[in-house]
């Protein structure tokens, strides 16, 4: 019989059991911290009816859908959670109460390119705060709150939140008579921090911008000062365009809630560079970077939009959400070796049985678990060295050994494999 070789699709990750223990412990600390918010927890079907799930994609999106029948039903993959989350709202809209604040962990496939650091099938943990008709934009402020407490329990210090009004960039261009470039600039000067300026400007004269236009463009991205100064100076422009206006008002009210909210000046700041590149992003936007390590990227973004379900439902639904990409971040943390994958065992205590009778090691067994202490036992037929080994090789913190002795005298050893020390306890009431 011939052996078919074990390999894995590329762009999908498999972990070793002690990197999966830590990449579960980050992601118990991101949904820990969305709980302490009030979200709630929210799952969807991985697989969709194309027709819904492609509602509203286009372009590249729709070129990287996993998209397949199954009979008569033609079947899609859900590529993020925002879709899928439009698509809940809208059909549970009766029995809702809003604002709806949701939050879901879960795997989204994409069919990019495999390559270093990108995955085909990734974790996102998202949160959103969707409103009926209406929702006021001290939600807008409350989000950076929540990346902040997030980044902090992940043990960061040293990262800052970069806010900006997609209104204030596209009132410019209104002023500007380029308002029907306005989405298409947004994507360029999105990218200034890949591409550098030089290359922005080329990129503006390739769709015919004028080199005016270019300069007042380039002068507003590049507004420099404190957060405060910032704002003075936007607003010292004097740009008469009432969307331009609003969205500086809107921003100016952010930045005031968010230091309501407690985040430190150091981790906050106005970027008039954040453009985030996705269309429906209408108002406030984030991008999250942790400073020393600028390679890895946005490690948070996402922002406001006016109408989540337009494709779904007649009803105004806005809302504002975030986005942590779970899987790569994970893994370009692991490569620059900023987290330490060293806990090879979920086990707190590992019972070895010397004894053919396993009623007394189950018993002690379940009386540690009803205890919440993780306990394993040792149930296959092997020497004792051959255990202890078992123990020192996963670093198991502590061991019992339950031979006839034990089970006569009713009392325990609990040896504490780092330090080597044993204490004494009892098999009718166990303690580490």
């Amino acid at each position: 019989m011939n052996k078919i070789e074990p390999r894995t699709l590329p762009g999908f990750m498999e972990l070793m059991p002690n990197e999966q223990i830590l990449f579960e412990q980050i992601k118990e600390k991101i949904e820990r911290t969305y709980k302490k918010f009030g979200f709630l927890p929210l799952d969807t079907p991985v697989l969709e009816l194309s027709d819904v799930l492609l509602a509203k994609a286009g372009g590249e999106t729709e070129k990287q859908i996993y998209r397949f029948e199954k009979g008569d039903t033609d079947i899609s993959m859900r590529f993020d959670l925002t879709v899928p989350l439009a698509k809940y709202v809208a059909k549970n809209y009766g029995n809702l109460s809003f604002p709806f604040r949701r939050y879901q962990i879960g795997k989204v496939y994409r069919g990019e390119r495999a390559q270093k650091g990108r995955f085909r099938e990734f974790y996102q943990c998202d949160i959103d705060i969707i409103g009926d008709e209406e929702l006021s934009v001290i939600n807008d402020a409350e989000l950076p709150s929540v990346i902040y407490t997030v980044f902090k329990e992940l043990g960061f210090d040293d990262f800052t939140i970069c806010m900006n009004n997609r209104k204030i960039l596209n009132g410019l261009f209104e002023s500007l008579e380029q308002k029907e470039n306005s989405v298409e600039i947004l994507r360029i000067i999105d990218k200034i921090e890949k591409i550098g300026k030089d290359a922005v400007i080329e990129e503006l004269q390739k769709i015919n911008i004028s080199r005016d236009s270019i300069e007042k463009i380039i002068d507003f991205i590049q507004i420099n000062g404190a957060t405060d100064e910032k704002i003075k100076r936007l607003q010292n422009l004097n740009i008469e365009n009432e969307t331009f206006k609003i969205g500086l008002e809107e921003l100016t009210q952010v930045i005031k809630y968010v230091r309501s909210f407690g985040i430190p000046e150091q981790n906050f700041k106005v970027d008039l560079t954040i453009a985030r590149g996705l269309d429906y992003y209408t108002g406030t936007v984030y991008e999250t970077f942790l400073n020393q390590y600028r390679e890895l990227g946005s490690v948070c973004s996402g922002g406001r939009y006016e109408n989540l379900a337009e494709y779904y439902t007649d009803k105004k639904l806005p809302g504002v959400g975030i986005s942590i990409g779970l899987t790569r971040l994970f893994y370009k943390l692991n490569e620059l070796n900023l987290i330490n994958a060293n806990k090879k065992s979920i086990s707190d205590v590992l019972i070895v049985p010397m004894i053919e009778d396993m009623t007394v090691p189950i018993k002690v067994a379940n009386n540690l678990r009803n205890k919440g202490i993780n306990t394993e036992i040792f149930l296959n037929n092997k020497k004792l060295k051959a255990k202890m080994k078992y123990a020192d090789k996963l670093e198991i913190p502590y061991v019992i050994v339950i031979g006839e002795d034990e089970v006569n005298s009713g009392v325990l050893k609990v040896k504490n494999m780092r330090t080597g020390e044993e204490k004494e306890t009892l098999i009718e009431n166990p303690e580490l």
